[in-house]
């Protein structure tokens, strides 16, 4: 017998109100039921990260988070972070194309909100604290330095952007 509960969730500013089985992960729920398909799932144990949402501003595993536990939440994804308006690209998206921090770009939606939060707490990491926090995922195609370059060139593009 399958258990519904209703949720409201706000994901990239937009409220939503569904019926879900109480089992479906918010990874499911964003990618099905709302049709974001930014929010990838690969090892769905939490380990990869190519899954990870912010759920009010903190990331999270999205594979290992029931939807029902975002009901009230507000969530971000990776579609929400490009203008909605201008269709521009947000700067951490942009500085991952500019300093080649994808190849087959299936890690990147969990690099770009995991840099988001980072970044978000601390603009201006050094090299040891974008490793530390990025060591939770995983890309199998750029070796990590041009990650790290993403990082670094999304950090100054920011803080120019912020003192402007």
């Amino acid at each position: 017998m399958t258990t519904m509960q209703k949720i409201h969730v706000t994901v990239n500013g937009k409220s939503h109100a569904r019926e879900v089985e109480a089992r479906l992960t918010l990874a499911d729920f964003l990618r099905h039921e709302l049709h974001l398909g930014g929010t990838h799932v690969g090892c769905e144990h939490g380990v990869c990260g190519v899954c990870t949402v912010l759920i009010n501003g903190q990331s999270a595993r999205s594979c290992l988070t029931l939807a029902v536990q975002a009901d009230g939440a507000n969530v971000t994804t990776v579609e929400g972070l490009r203008n909605r308006e201008t269709g521009q690209l947000h700067p951490i998206q942009q500085a991952f194309v500019d300093a080649h921090g994808l190849q087959c770009g299936f890690c990147t939606p969990g690099f770009v909100m995991t840099t988001l939060e980072l970044l978000g707490e601390n603009p201006d990491p050094s090299d040891d604290e974008i490793k530390d926090a990025l060591g939770g995922n995983l890309c199998r195609c750029t070796g990590y330095q041009s990650i790290l370059e993403s990082v670094r060139l999304a950090a100054s593009r920011l803080q120019t952007t912020q003192s402007a």
